[in-house]
């Protein structure tokens, strides 16, 4: 089961990696945009369509890695404060209740969605339209990557309650800890203080 859980995790990780360099090709393409625009006085009505599905895309492929790393916001106040078999009582009564069934809709609406958008071979209304059904087929295929990776929470959470401790997960890029910055480079508060101090006499000198 571990194995398994970690696999998804995985599998999510690398969908989030995948679609995270997108951020590059929206920067190029708004940067090129704003430069022919401004410098060459040639304005493209296609790049404003583009600029919304590429980041549709990344937001739609992050939500399964958000999850993986158990990124999404949660109104804590009082759930830090329970036990780890508690905790898992109440994620695995959400996700029954809420989670699943809205994310099977998600994926089952939006698989509709995109092939009635197919159909008809949708497009962008604007004077130079782009073809709209690959953007909407991501709404499924998010949906699917989003449902495989609850149902892994959910496995968390009956394992949780069994065992009463949390399942490991893959680790990733965490925000930093000021502290542990600290501690890696020695650095202690007294320095920090002293070095304050001394900028500030420095500038009242000149």
């Amino acid at each position: 089961m571990q194995k398994f859980m970690l696999f998804i995790d995985k599998a999510s990780t690398l969908a989030g990696h995948v679609f995270s360099w997108m951020i590059l090709g929206l920067t190029f393409l708004i940067s090129w945009e704003v430069f022919s625009r401004y410098a060459l006085d040639h304005p493209h009505a296609w790049v404003l369509d583009a600029q919304i599905m590429l980041y549709g895309f990344m937001f739609m492929m992050a939500g399964a890695y958000t999850l993986s790393k158990s990124g999404h916001v949660r109104g804590d106040v009082l759930y830090g404060f329970f036990k780890p078999r508690t905790q898992a009582a109440i994620d695995l009564t959400l996700y029954i209740i809420f989670f699943l069934p809205g994310i099977f809709a998600l994926t089952y609406a939006g698989w509709t969605y995109a092939n009635d958008s197919f159909a008809i071979r949708e497009q962008t209304f604007s004077p130079e339209p782009l073809p709209l059904y690959p953007f909407k087929f991501i709404i499924p295929v998010a949906g699917f990557f989003l449902l495989l990776q609850g149902l892994v929470e959910i496995a968390r959470c009956v394992v949780c309650l069994r065992n009463g401790a949390w399942p490991s997960r893959i680790e990733d890029v965490e925000e930093v800890d000021v502290d542990k910055l600290k501690e890696m480079v020695q650095v202690k508060d007294e320095d920090i203080a002293s070095l304050d101090k001394y900028v500030v006499k420095q500038e009242k000198k000149q």
